[in-house]
């Protein structure tokens, strides 16, 4: 396993949006502790969107209820020009709600009350998943690895993160590339739930089932010609998914 040590989190920006001075202080506070340097705050959803579009953030904290606009609203924005990961905070629990916010481009979904300390904890997990995927990618290339992939109108670009069809680039969240990447590299086999869930999320993220089909839903909108009738990705009932990879 690959450790994120404080030199890799200096340079690492984090957007934290939300109404509440003392939670935004409070995140902050910890993040510093834990070894982030770079922290930017907005009390409202206009000023997130206005400051993220500045910084280009690695990561956003994202609160739902805001003053202004609602965080549902604010991620929709950003991400007309950001993929930057964003990781939803809010006080609805309901199913409904955190489906809502995957479905618009979010990457996660912490319900409040919510211990500071598990926001340091999914932020570096994310980043730590990214670095062990950079690395398996550098592991290849030294092993004569091809950086692109192809299969029918798909282009996968792994060093530039990038997915084209028909020579269009693709708007992908980092968990939607994620997800894919893993499908194609385990290509014509099933993979059951878990093991995704495990493999994309982590072990933590144990009884995500929502948060899987969320993104595979969202995967086969933009890959698939009719995702109704899915050519690469095949669901096999109470077994978990299958990616074909054609010619």
């Amino acid at each position: 396993m690959i450790n994120i040590n404080s030199s890799n989190l200096n340079n690492k920006k984090i957007l934290l949006i939300d109404d509440e001075k003392d939670i935004l202080n409070l995140l902050e506070t910890v993040l510093i502790k834990e070894g982030f340097k770079e922290i930017y705050k907005a009390e409202n959803g206009n000023k997130g969107i206005e400051l993220c579009e500045k910084i280009n953030p690695d990561i956003i904290v994202l609160d739902i209820m805001l003053p202004d606009i609602d965080g549902y609203e604010v991620c929709k924005r950003i991400r007309e020009f950001s993929m930057c990961p964003i990781i939803f905070l809010s006080a609805k629990s309901d199913d409904v709600d955190k489906l809502l916010g995957l479905g618009i481009g979010g990457d996660d979904y912490v319900t409040k009350p919510f211990s500071p300390k598990e926001i340091a904890f999914r932020i570096k997990a994310h980043f730590r998943r990214l670095e062990h995927m950079q690395f398996k990618v550098n592991e290849r290339k030294r092993d004569d690895y091809k950086e692109i992939i192809k299969f029918k109108d798909i282009e996968i670009n792994e060093n530039k993160a990038e997915v084209k069809k028909s020579g269009d680039v693709l708007n992908l969240t980092a968990k939607e590339y994620q997800l894919l990447l893993y499908l194609v590299k385990n290509p014509n086999m099933i993979l059951s739930k878990n093991s995704l869930i495990e493999n994309i999320w982590g072990s933590e993220y144990e009884g995500y089932d929502n948060t899987l089909m969320v993104h595979i839903r969202r995967l086969r909108e933009k890959i698939e010609d009719d995702p109704s009738r899915p050519e690469y990705i095949t669901t096999f009932k109470g077994l978990g998914y299958k990616f074909i990879k054609g010619d």
